[in-house]
């Protein structure tokens, strides 16, 4: 996961299936405005408890936005080679835990792309009677506000049918947490390279479910 020798950016190609920039023009109270906008798919995430061990289980995987973020913060970011920005920035920097999760993108239920999202990153194969609506909710609000559903699973290691880690060109960890260590990701002050739906899943957890295992 952390070989990557070389990075450049160019402009984002029209025939890109994953994001399509816009700006919408509108009238509010009399006012002419705009907002830029990211057309981008819902998706799907899923908090795992693995009940064997009574570990959450999680994927991690390097994430390019956010390594932009942190090298973006360097004055030189855009002079630098890459090969420069690699070794003063180690990619592990941009290393996340996350809910497991998948775009929607297939002409199948939210709760059958869960199940296979499970099965294809974290390597469990469970039925989808076993799999809990939890809610849905809005994310990205300021940019896309894309649609993104949530489901909880438990899971035990005789649900183990592979090792997890993704489908064609992705490179995936899976992890597993104890709940005393992710009740440390909540707490005040706490840095996370995780994003809210992670948190949020975690906190839905401990607030739901913890309590009755």
């Amino acid at each position: 996961m952390d070989k990557v020798t070389e990075f450049h950016y160019t402009s984002l190609p029209e025939d890109s299936i994953y994001v399509k920039p816009f700006r919408m023009y509108y009238v509010q109270n009399g006012m002419k405005k705009s907002w830029d906008l990211l057309k981008v798919h819902d998706s799907v995430a899923i908090i795992i408890l693995n009940k064997t061990r009574n570990t959450l289980v999680f994927v991690r995987q390097f994430r390019p936005a956010v390594y932009h973020s942190i090298i973006s913060t360097d004055p030189e970011h855009l002079t630098a080679s890459s090969e420069i920005l690699l070794e003063k920035y180690p990619v592990s920097l941009a290393f996340t835990n996350e809910l497991c999760a998948g775009i929607v993108d297939k002409s199948k239920s939210l709760i059958e792309i869960a199940k296979e999202e499970i099965l294809e990153e974290c390597g469990y194969n469970v039925p989808i009677e076993r799999i809990e609506l939890v809610m849905t909710y809005r994310s990205g609000v300021g940019t896309s506000g894309s649609l993104q559903t949530l489901y909880y699973c438990e899971v035990t290691d005789s649900d183990k049918a592979n090792s997890g880690g993704g489908v064609d060109d992705e490179i995936i960890d899976v992890i597993e947490l104890t709940l005393d260590e992710c009740r440390d990701m909540l707490k005040q002050g706490a840095n996370n390279n995780a994003p809210p739906s992670c948190l949020f899943g975690i906190s839905w957890f401990f607030a739901n479910k913890a309590n009755s295992k």
